[in-house]
C-alpha cells in the first residue's frame, strides 16, 4: 500500500490536538483540508481512525493504535533531518534528565561513561526520581521512562527492549516458608514493597495470565521508595520482593536471588527517552537519542 505522508501528518496533527480546528491552525491549511485528507486515509485503510462530534474529537481504537505506531517512526524521520540539517553544530552545554528510579539503569554507569567520552563539550546533569512533574516547566531537556506512562503529546524513543516485571526471594527464605505458587498466596508472606514518595500507598503487585491482566495489594512488613534497600534485604532473607527483571537479574545470576510466579509476569513495552517535541531539537539532545536508541542486536 503506498504511503500518503501528508494524509499521516494530518492524522498525527488531529490525533495530538483532538481537534480539526487546531491541527489546521497547526498545518497552516484549512478545516476543510484537513477532513477531507482524513477522510481520505480512512477510506483508503478502510477502518474509522477518529470519532467527531461537534464538540470533541477522539481516536477510535484502531486510530489510537496507529498513532502509537507511527508517532516513534515519524520521531525517528525528524531526527535523521534535524541531524542532516545540523550536521556541522557541534553539540555541546548542559544536558538535564529526568529519569526514573527503575530506569536508571538504562541510561547509566557504561552509557554514560561513553556519551560522556564522545561529546566531552556536553555537561550532563541526572536527576532520578519518580515524581511526576512536567519535564519541560521544571527545566529538563528530557527523561526516562516506562513508555506505557509517558504523556501521548510527547515524542518518545525506544531505549530498551520490552520489558517483565517478576517477584523474587532468597533461598534462605524459599527454604523457611516456600514458594508462593500462585499470586493470592503472597497473603501468606513475607513481603517487601515499594512506594514512589512519603504518604502514598505501596505499589500494587501486577500480574497477567491468558490475557487477563490484575493485580495484587500486598500488605508489605517492610516499605520503601529505595529499590537497593528492597533488594539487600530480600538477599538477606527478609521476603518476597517485587520489580522488574532487569533490576534483579545480577543477583538471580549469582544465586542470591529467585525467581518466582513467572508464569504470571508477560512482557510490557519497555523505557523510553522523551522530550517534547523535535522542532529545532538541541544538538546536545540529539546526540544523547543518537547514543542510547535501542537496536535489536545491542546488548
Amino acid at each position: 500500500m503506498a504511503v500518503d505522508l501528508n494524509a499521516i501528518s494530518v492524522f498525527m496533527a488531529v490525533a495530538e490536538a483532538r481537534s480539526f480546528r487546531a491541527a489546521a491552525e497547526h498545518l497552516g491549511v484549512t478545516r476543510s483540508a484537513v477532513s477531507q485528507s482524513l477522510r481520505r486515509l480512512e477510506d483508503r485503510l478502510g477502518v474509522a481512525l477518529v470519532q467527531r462530534t461537534t464538540r470533541s474529537v477522539s481516536l477510535t481504537e484502531a486510530g489510537a493504535q496507529l498513532y502509537l505506531r507511527v508517532a516513534p517512526a515519524l520521531a525517528e524521520v525528524g531526527l535523521a533531518l534535524d541531524a542532516t540539517a545540523d550536521r556541522d553544530m557541534a553539540p555541546t552545554g548542559l544536558l538535564r534528565l529526568a529519569v526514573s528510579s527503575i530506569a536508571e539503569r538504562f541510561i547509566s554507569g557504561a552509557l554514560l561513561a561513553s556519551f560522556a567520552e564522545a561529546y566531552p563539550t556536553i555537561q550532563i546533569d541526572v536527576t532520578v526520581t519518580d515524581e511526576e512533574f512536567d519535564i519541560v516547566a521544571q527545566g529538563y531537556d528530557a527523561g526516562v521512562r516506562l513508555g506505557e506512562v509517558i504523556e501521548q503529546d510527547m515524542i518518545a524513543v525506544p531505549v530498551s527492549a520490552e520489558q517483565r516485571q517478576t517477584a523474587v526471594a532468597a533461598p534462605s527464605y524459599i527454604e523457611r516458608f516456600g514458594k508462593p505458587m500462585q499470586p493470592s498466596d503472597l497473603a501468606l508472606h513475607r513481603c517487601i514493597g515499594w512506594r514512589p514518595a512519603p504518604q502514598t500507598a505501596p505499589y500494587r503487585w501486577e500480574f497477567g495470565k491468558d490475557g487477563r491482566e490484575f493485580d495484587v495489594a500486598v500488605n508489605p512488613q517492610i516499605t520503601t521508595n529505595d529499590m537497593s534497600l528492597m533488594i539487600r534485604t530480600a538477599c538477606a532473607g527478609g521476603g518476597i520482593t517485587f520489580g522488574m527483571e532487569e533490576t534483579f537479574r545480577p543477583y538471580v545470576s549469582a544465586g542470591q536471588l529467585v525467581p518466582l510466579l513467572e508464569d504470571y509476569f508477560p512482557p510490557f513495552a519497555g523505557f523510553y527517552l522523551y522530550f517534547p517535541n523535535r522542532r529545532n531539537l538541541a544538538p546536545k539532545l540529539r546526540a544523547l537519542i543518537e547514543h542510547v536508541r535501542w537496536r535489536p542486536n545491542a546488548g
